[in-house]
């Protein structure tokens, strides 16, 4: 099957019980899925059961999908963030995303002192960013992990792009508001901290 089939001819074909052309749709957007829900619930295997739910749920109704206008990323990224909704509400509990000890960047050797100060500042962060509201999670995720543009994000969350652009200044303000009310010797504060 041709690899270069556009969304709107893979759809088309998807819904007619073609499961290559489904595949496609799934080789496309798994990971970007994947990433998502892995950021909103901070465990590998539930963010691959989700996942999996994800295109399991995608593939049943993807004969009665209506092109609204709207990107099948977003259909998709509806999906998981129902998805993961009801796993928080069935779990009732909240983690911390691990880090992954493993990233570095490329051509730098990285000290172990300025290693250790990175790994407390993100964990720092993320806890912050746990403590925000659901949809302001999922904005600075679609933002900084799946890199979306706001016309994206708005596409995801049903919103205009200004109101995008608004939830992302008030989320940067009050988080910006929580480290400053933080004691000024926290590692985070001394080594640059958070931009607005």
């Amino acid at each position: 099957m041709d690899l270069e089939l556009s969304d709107a001819d893979a759809l088309a074909r998807a819904a007619q019980g073609d499961s290559e052309a489904f595949g496609i749709l799934y080789d496309r957007y798994v990971g970007r899925i994947y990433n998502y829900i892995y950021y909103r619930t901070g465990n590998q295997h539930d963010a691959e059961d989700l996942t999996s739910r994800v295109f399991t749920r995608a593939m049943k109704h993807i004969p009665q999908y209506e092109d609204r206008g709207l990107p099948f990323s977003a259909w998709l990224y509806r999906i998981a963030h129902n998805l993961v909704a009801n796993w928080h509400r069935d779990n009732s509990r909240r983690q911390i995303v691990e880090l992954d000890d493993s990233i570095r960047m490329p051509g730098r050797q990285v000290q172990p002192e300025s290693m250790v100060v990175r790994s407390e500042q993100e964990e720092f962060l993320l806890n912050l960013v746990n403590k925000l509201p659901e949809d302001r999670q999922q904005l600075l995720i679609l933002k900084f992990v799946d890199h979306l543009s706001n016309a994206e994000i708005g596409e995801v969350m049903n919103k205009t792009e200004g109101a995008i652009k608004s939830l992302y200044h008030r989320t940067l303000m009050s988080l910006r508001d929580e480290v400053e009310s933080l004691d000024p010797d926290h590692p985070f504060m001394q080594v640059g901290g958070l931009e607005v």
